[in-house]
């Protein structure tokens, strides 16, 4: 099998930002550095039944919560058994002895979440690496892969297999949990896919309540009627977000035209409690131009539409602007955000915004964003509540210039987690009528969908009987895509889906089948005082590049620097502030054990050097909006976590997207 190498960085001798300390002047009150590297400090997990003791063989203490995370400081033999002083942090503090034998490697600060299973099978746990790869190397994967598939539809062990990922989708922003990536290699399969063997760790704080985890949670004849039974409450929210600038009045008034048809089959169906429909309108900064009233406004919050009487008469009064933006681009993240923000999204199972517009958005770092986001950053905080993003695009002449942007953008914010499904849909020279047919389609899909779940019926499937175009076909396809996706999470958070009570196994992040779709993603596990030093840092070499204190190579190292850290050991990066990472010579050494790269850290040196100032001046402004949206992460209360029971709220962690790291 060959390996694609995950260092291929040039080292340079230039003067980078200081990250860690020299092994020369390393203190008795400093962790001890992983074996074989320079600066790595050494970190453990905790394993179920791990005790702190007051010394190394010593009584056993207090039962360590599993996962706690430890810097350890000294190795001990006691009782025919190695130890480990162990402390919080790396600033010196130890609080007892751990036995070696209850815990875990954890050479990185990275861990996974679960992609929504919705068009891919469930993830399987190995208990060997070899029968991964014997998957990965076999011509035929599906030859090796189905009979277990078969041994666990029929409850059984197969062999090899320590457990498979739950049916349904567990949301890691509802239900927190830990999936920590122990060690990892990118790979390349017989099909020709790039991939990552993982080696993982995995358990369940109910560990006896998720036995049958490895035999297939939640499947089989009782799992199906549950489901069904789950699903008599599945309701739906679709949130139309329009653009209302000049030239938008006929669009505006067939949104409205097709909800009010699609109300009708509603009401004759007695669907009025599962399907809702809520109204926002964007235009542009009104800071340059006062007479466009508003960027943002809601005109009908799903929660509070009655039936389509009244949903019809709250957004009567909606017309387009009176006068011109200032420029061609509207704001839409802004009603994007919005929708966001301000709909109380947890009461419903589906939850969707159509996003219509003639014109591209304003980017994040423009004077005129009243958001401050780009379209990633947008896409990141959808998936937080749990919302599809469609975009139909009107592909008017009038913005011909701005089309292939606009489509870039959209593309990107419609692109829904874990899919590889992209929900953007152009209409073509902005046809009112074709605009029509796709929105009609797109209301009607999801409603039918709502209908099947709440029927007991299986709504997939459903848009292959279509006789529409190609273009209108695959939308309903889609549709019915993500419909299942929002089932499998609304059933796991309604079945209380937990991750498979396994404790360490190989995986691969790429269905075994179709290797093309994404298992998993990953999240880098920060502190408050982490993300702060990140921000800090950040601003400093992103403010001295900009005001000419430092060469763009040097400020291209910097943040190289930076990123490797935040990846291997995030508590290093303010450590010592004399220390050079190129002086001491282990750039690298950050590096060669990372599975993932982040955006820096995918790009080279090479490619830096040949870009123009134009370009490398786009890069620095996408990293200012990563910047700025670290802010919402600090402000996102309810998703920041302890990792044990009792710690100190400074050691909470937020589950950072690997996309939003520099």
């Amino acid at each position: 099998m060959s390996r694609a190498s995950l260092s291929r960085f040039l080292l340079s001798s230039a003067t980078l930002l200081a990250l860690c300390i020299s092994p020369l002047s390393q203190a008795d009150d400093k962790p001890l550095i992983q074996a074989g590297k320079k600066t790595l400090f050494q970190r453990v997990l905790t394993t179920p039944g791990c005790h702190l003791s007051p010394s190394a063989g010593g009584a056993a203490g207090e039962a360590q919560p599993t996962f706690s995370r430890f810097y350890v400081y000294e190795r001990a033999q006691a009782g025919n058994a190695e130890w480990l002083k162990v402390g919080p942090d790396s600033y010196g503090k130890t609080v007892g002895w751990l036995p070696a034998n209850c815990t875990t490697d954890w050479k990185m600060q990275l861990t996974l979440a679960f992609t929504n299973p919705a068009n891919r099978d469930r993830l399987l746990f190995f208990k060997d690496r070899a029968t991964v790869e014997g998957i990965l190397d076999a011509p035929d994967p599906v030859s090796k892969v189905a009979p277990l598939r078969a041994k666990l539809k029929q409850g059984a062990q197969a062999p090899g297999v320590l457990a498979q990922e739950p049916e349904y989708f567990i949301d890691l922003q509802k239900q927190f949990y830990l999936l920590p990536i122990l060690s990892g290699e990118e790979v390349m399969t017989e099909s020709g896919f790039r991939t990552r063997l993982l080696n993982v760790a995995s358990v369940s704080k109910d560990d006896d309540k998720n036995a049958q985890g490895a035999a297939g949670a939640n499947g089989g004849a009782a799992g199906n009627a549950n489901a069904s039974s789950q699903l008599k409450e599945f309701s739906a929210a679709v949130v139309f977000v329009i653009d209302s600038t000049i030239s938008m009045d006929p669009y505006i008034d067939r949104t409205r035209e097709a909800i009010r048809k699609v109300y009708q089959q509603i009401e004759a169906q007695n669907l009025g409690k599962q399907v809702k429909f809520g109204l926002v309108a964007f235009r542009s900064s009104t800071k340059a131009v006062p007479g466009l009233e508003y960027v943002s406004k809601m005109y009908a919050d799903p929660n509070k539409v009655k039936d389509s009487t009244d949903f019809l008469s709250k957004v009567a009064d909606l017309k387009q602007a009176k006068v011109s933006s200032s420029s061609f681009d509207e704001d839409a993240y802004a009603g994007v955000m919005h929708s966001i923000d301000k709909v109380d999204w947890s009461q419903f199972g589906a939850r969707y915004v159509v996003l219509i517009t003639d014109a591209g958005a304003i980017e994040g770092d423009d004077k005129l964003s009243n958001t401050g986001l780009s379209a990633t950053q947008v896409r990141l905080e959808a998936a937080k509540p749990g919302v599809a993003i469609y975009t139909l695009h009107l592909k008017t002449p009038a913005g011909i210039k701005d089309h292939s942007k606009a489509e870039a953008q959209y593309q990107n914010l419609s692109t829904y987690p874990g899919t590889n499904t992209s929900l953007y849909y152009p209409v073509n020279a902005g046809d009112v009528q074709e605009f029509g047919r796709k929105v009609d389609a797109l209301a009607s899909a999801i409603t039918s969908q709502v209908k099947a779940a709440y029927m007991g019926e299986d709504a997939i499937g459903s848009a292959l009987n279509a006789k529409q175009d190609p273009a209108e076909k695959k939308m309903l396809e889609d549709a019915a895509l993500i419909g299942h996706a929002m089932q499998l999470a609304y059933l796991g958070e309604k079945t209380n889906s937990k991750a498979p009570p396994v404790f360490k196994a190989w995986i691969t992040d790429r269905d075994l089948i179709k290797q093309n779709i994404p298992t998993t993603d990953v999240r880098v596990l920060l502190t408050k005082a982490q993300l702060s030093d990140l921000s800090d840092v950040m601003k400093k070499i992103l403010d001295a590049a900009n005001e000419g204190l430092i060469s763009p190579t040097e400020m291209f190292e910097r943040l190289r620097s930076v990123a490797a850290t935040m990846g291997a050991d995030p508590n290093q990066l303010k450590q010592n502030g004399n220390a050079k990472l190129a002086e001491l010579g282990v750039l690298g050494e950050y590096l060669e054990d990372l599975p993932y790269q982040s955006e820096v850290l995918n790009l080279d040196e090479e490619t830096w050097k040949s870009w123009d100032g134009l370009a490398q001046e786009k890069f620095i402004r996408t990293l200012n909006t990563k910047l700025r949206h670290y802010q919402r992460y600090n402000a996102d209360v309810d998703r920041w976590v302890a990792l044990a029971k009792d710690s100190d709220a400074r050691d909470n962690v937020y589950p950072v997207p690997l996309e939003m790291m520099p």
